[in-house]
């Protein structure tokens, strides 16, 4: 759908409204109409790049204890399919800003694709079919249930066609009356309605969704080595990301390569430094003092990365300057989310992270999609230390997001490359990993791509281990990370990097994506 769009000439951004529809039909359980995201954008006339912000946020009648009962946090699961879980949705409004500014197709012909896939069916994957058939709450409500099942009450399969007439009717409306079809339209009354059901009905109202807003933020940019990575500010986390990168310029073992113990342990190490400061500090810098400066400071990066050779197991939180007194943070962060990288013609580039939050969402369908569940990114806990934790619950506040769509340019402002990743929490450890592997060890964007994933997160520690070498296990196990199984969500890296003239580009194995290019 996204390259038909380009053949049009349609922009890229045009391009990732097309895709960005298509996938909320045939990969519900990541994304869809009923979600979020952040899209980065180059302009290649400009040099400018641009974060859009297409975060959830919480309704106005939202308050710290919005997943309390009886004076306790409810159980997590519990809070994702209820009502309570769902945000205002912010996709569809950040694409429609982001079109305004540099689509170059008319809104309205964006989705063709998405309404006739919907109407006459489209071919049930692979992974899709895992999801419906999986035992996750979320795929056994009855909206899900419902949908998924046929008339002779067995679950849809890979290879069968599954249609979704309600579906193509909302497209078809959002082609024709354009956002407003959902923000004070008929599709956000059919969330709302939704969100009021039970069990434990939550109080997103058709107000809360007409009053939603994305943002046009300054993009978060900083060098790493004889680039420039540029990522979208809090409430993302690509904010960790720079500084793990800050960190490697001063970890020599990490300049070792991909074959290396040395450097697979350090890459874990500074996984750890970067997660503690992460997890404490990060939040909606609109509601609560986030200390991008302190935490991205040359001297403080120097220190945190000076702790790195004797970091062999769980590490607390810095004090970067700037930093408010904040609680620790109780945030469960589970996946449903996808990533995608275009670039067109003239140059132009999106790199865009999008998400429901867990596997289809709150497992909740209005008007032929899935609602987010993406409050329950929120703290549970809304004071730890007798101090509020930056990512609690407020009114009209944006959840921590780790999504970290990622832009690259040369040191003189051109556009060099683009990567992103699902992967709830992991995606930190993702998209590091991409950046470490095309930029420090120059391996091909794929090859970055399909290196084993290491996720160390406090005391959590996952790995694609049967991809590890003997060696670099036994070393990661002497400093303190035991390898396990990757329990945490798979990655769905998708990158690019323009090299001897023309675009290198990989798609994660792990899942079901694809890099296709015209050019030779």
């Amino acid at each position: 759908a996204g390259m038909a769009v380009l053949r049009r000439g349609g922009s890229a951004v045009d391009a990732a409204v097309a895709v960005q529809a298509v996938l909320g039909l045939v990969e519900p359980q990541s994304s869809g109409l009923g979600g979020g995201a952040f899209l980065m954008h180059y302009d290649a006339a400009t040099g400018h790049v641009t974060a859009y912000d297409g975060r959830e946020t919480a309704p106005a009648s939202a308050t710290p204890e919005l997943f309390y009962a009886d004076g306790r946090p409810l159980p997590f699961m519990e809070a994702v399919l209820s009502g309570r879980s769902t945000g205002a949705p912010g996709a569809v409004a950040m694409l429609a800003m982001a079109q305004k500014d540099h689509g170059r197709l008319a809104w309205r012909d964006l989705f063709g694709d998405a309404e006739r896939l919907a109407r006459d069916g489209f071919t049930v994957s692979p992974r899709l079919a895992g999801m419906i058939n999986d035992d996750i709450p979320q795929a056994r409500s009855r909206w899900a249930s419902a949908y998924f099942t046929k008339p002779d009450g067995a679950r849809y399969q890979a290879g069968d066609t599954l249609r979704n007439p309600a579906y193509a009717r909302s497209a078809r409306m959002l082609a024709d009356q354009g956002p407003a079809a959902l923000y004070g339209g008929p599709l956000g009354a059919a969330v709302a309605a939704t969100v009021a059901e039970g069990p434990r009905p939550g109080a997103l109202t058709e107000a809360d969704i007409a009053a939603y807003r994305p943002l046009r933020r300054d993009a978060l940019c900083r060098p790493y080595r004889i680039y420039v990575v540029c990522v979208p500010p809090p409430p993302s986390s690509g904010l960790a990301v720079l500084q793990f990168l800050a960190m490697a310029e001063r970890t020599p073992d990490l300049d070792k390569g991909p074959d290396s113990p040395e450097a697979w342990v350090a890459f874990g190490r500074l996984q750890r430094l970067m997660y503690a400061d992460r997890d404490r500090y990060v939040g909606d810098a609109d509601f609560v003092g986030v200390p991008v400066a302190g935490l991205l400071d040359p001297d403080y990066v120097a220190a945190r990365a000076a702790l790195a050779p004797s970091v062999n197991g769980p590490v607390e939180a810095g004090r970067p300057t700037g930093a408010p007194p904040v609680g620790a943070d109780a945030t469960a962060e589970p996946g449903g989310t996808s990533h995608m990288v275009i670039v067109d013609r003239w140059g132009d580039a999106v790199s865009m992270t999008t998400t429901v939050e867990s596997i289809f969402g709150s497992g909740r369908m209005a008007a032929g999609f899935f609602l987010n569940n993406q409050l329950t990114d929120f703290s549970f806990t809304p004071t730890e230390d007798g101090h509020p934790a930056a990512n609690a619950v407020a009114a009209g506040k944006r959840p921590r997001s780790s999504m970290t769509p990622t832009l690259i340019l040369d040191r003189q402002g051109r556009l060099v490359g683009a990567i992103g990743s699902p992967g709830g929490s992991s995606i930190l450890a993702y998209v590091a990993k991409a950046l470490v592997g095309v930029i420090d060890w120059g391996l091909p964007v794929q090859e970055a791509i399909d290196l084993p994933n290491l996720v160390v997160r406090g005391d959590m520690v996952g790995a694609d281990e049967q991809a590890l070498s003997p060696a670099i296990k036994a070393a990661l196990a002497q400093a303190g990370m035991a390898v396990r199984p990757n329990a945490t969500e798979t990655s769905g890296l998708h990158g690019a990097m323009w090299r001897d003239g023309r675009w290198d580009g990989g798609a994660d194995p792990r899942r079901e994506g694809v890099a296709v290019s015209e050019t030779p």
